[in-house]
């Protein structure tokens, strides 16, 4: 039997998992470490922290399983994206990362626009201008720390220094760089046009990779570090959506899959690359060589029902710890009594502003039709709904760009809700489906491992044989014309209050 390693480098902690060549876990562990914010609205994190947490994870997996090292045939990195890592000529860290959720970069993406201007931007990395990605982040070192950008030899994203820590090669692939808007995305390359419009020197960033290509091998210092054999590969791997697509088996046209987690994200594979030109959604490279996928984003998805929870809900709470259930099942089993609609109750979950499809950070949560029939479990029914209407929303703009979604897969906290699934499949008029692994990143950049070291021909294959369907949730033939007309409504509301949502934050 041959093995492969999966090391998803998140935001809280980094997690690492030996898989065997079927995707069945062998061994699994998790080290967590801190963020610091230094200012409101600065986010940073230490590389050293997630370097040693990848080294003890994989030690500790490897001890744990009992397996041979000369049978674990690769590893695949997946990692938060857009974070900034900076080294000098000697692979000395200059600072602290610069991390995903850091927003300290207003001025830089307003001079990223006036140097290049909008709809450049666009057209060669798909996305306007981000605060949260990497080139906003050092263009503000640039300007707000000269002594240290006058330092730099080497730019990293968090899994590629990573990387380098495994194999000492400088190197990416597409779907993380695809973060950093410094890729020209439609041709999956460094754009020589934004680099020196912006004065970031090529050398400095790492060789791009397709997401399953051999990036390098394990050096011989640390394979002996972490008990693998010298020369055990490492591929490409990739940025966190993009590993979580694999590892959900959203590779073909059609596919996609829907995270209720705090935020909610639909993403969407496709062959053909299609950019919205409001930016609206982000297009990136996908995981699999020479296609894309789409991406939107609703900011307020789990946390409009966890504010519900710590707010209202504090009789399901207690009884939840009588009955030793989780609070949630209680919140879905009161929701279940209420029609589809609320009881003619509408909530638009916009309580941390919006991005897809309005990107706009005034915008702010609204019930809608309150009346004094109205009870605390049709307000919970429909912050669920609105939530569903908002991941909709992203799905509109997807057909917009003539990217098909037929078949749809539900991950994160809100995607075990059966409720909540039943909604989702409802509003979508197709299948929602759950996968049997809850790996997600990890399995994702293990499959792309197995097919790095030839154990599979391809990213498809691979997925094919690995990631099992475990639920099926249908739509309601009765309820689809239901909340379609409820949709039609939600949809409504927010262009009627845009101007008010604006002198409201003027206040």
């Amino acid at each position: 039997m041959a093995y492969v390693i999966g090391v998803d480098c998140g935001t809280s902690g980094t997690k690492t998992v030996l898989f065997d060549e079927k995707g069945s876990v062998i061994a699994s562990k998790t080290i967590e470490y801190p963020m610091y914010q230094p200012k409101n609205g600065y986010a940073e994190q230490d590389p050293a922290d997630w370097a040693n947490a990848m080294i003890e994870t994989v030690k500790a997996v490897m001890a744990k399983s009992g397996v041979s090292k000369e049978d674990v045939k690769g590893i695949g990195i997946s990692g938060q994206m857009h974070g900034l890592v900076m080294l000098d000529k000697d692979n000395n860290v200059l600072r602290r990362s610069i991390i995903w959720c850091d927003q300290r970069t207003a001025a830089e993406v307003e001079e990223m626009n006036r140097i290049v201007g909008r709809d450049k931007l666009v057209e060669i990395t798909a996305n306007p201008a981000l605060t949260g990605w990497t080139a906003a982040k050092i263009l503000w070192v640039k300007n707000n720390e000269p002594e240290v950008y006058s330092k730099v030899a080497h730019i990293l994203l968090p899994k590629d220094y990573l990387r380098l820590i495994l194999t000492g090669e400088y190197a990416t692939e597409v779907s993380d760089a695809s973060g950093m808007q410094l890729l020209d995305v439609p041709n999956r390359k460094w754009s020589d046009e934004l680099l020196s419009a912006f004065e970031i020197d090529k050398s400095w960033l790492g060789k791009v990779h397709e997401s399953c290509e051999v990036t390098g091998t394990l050096t011989k210092k640390m394979a002996e570090t972490l008990g693998l054999c010298e020369g055990t590969i490492v591929v490409g791997g990739a940025g966190d959506n993009a590993a979580a697509a694999v590892g959900t088996g959203v590779v073909e046209d059609g596919k996609a899959f829907t995270t209720i987690g705090t935020s909610g994200v639909v993403f969407a594979h496709t062959s053909n690359i299609s950019i919205d030109k409001k930016g609206r959604v982000h297009t990136c490279c996908a995981a699999v060589p020479n296609t894309w996928h789409v991406m939107g984003v609703t900011q307020g998805a789990g946390l409009s029902l966890k504010w519900f929870r710590d707010n209202f809900c504090m009789t399901e709470k207690e009884t939840a710890k009588l009955m030793g259930v989780d609070e949630y099942y209680l919140m879905d089993k009161q929701a279940e009594t209420v029609p589809v609609g609320a009881n003619r109750l509408l909530y638009l979950p916009y309580l941390m502003g919006e991005r897809t499809p309005h990107l706009d950070p005034d915008a702010r949560g609204v019930f809608f039709g309150l009346s004094a029939i109205h009870t605390r479990k049709d307000m919970l029914r429909a912050v669920l709904e609105g939530v569903t209407y908002s991941l909709r929303d992203c799905v509109e703009v997807f057909r917009e760009m003539n990217v098909n979604v037929s078949d749809m897969m539900a991950c994160g906290g809100g995607g075990s809700s059966p409720l909540w699934r039943s909604m989702l499949a409802d509003l979508y008029n197709c299948n929602v489906k759950t996968v049997a692994s809850k790996e997600g990143p990890a399995l994702g950049v293990a499959i792309l491992a197995s097919v790095g070291a030839g154990i599979y021909s391809s990213v498809p294959e691979a997925c094919g044989a690995i990631i099992k369907t475990d639920k099926v949730q249908a739509p309601k033939a009765e309820n689809v014309p239901e909340y379609e007309k409820y949709y039609q409504l939600y949809r409504e509301i927010y262009p009627a209050l845009k101007a008010q949502f604006a002198k409201l934050a003027s206040f």
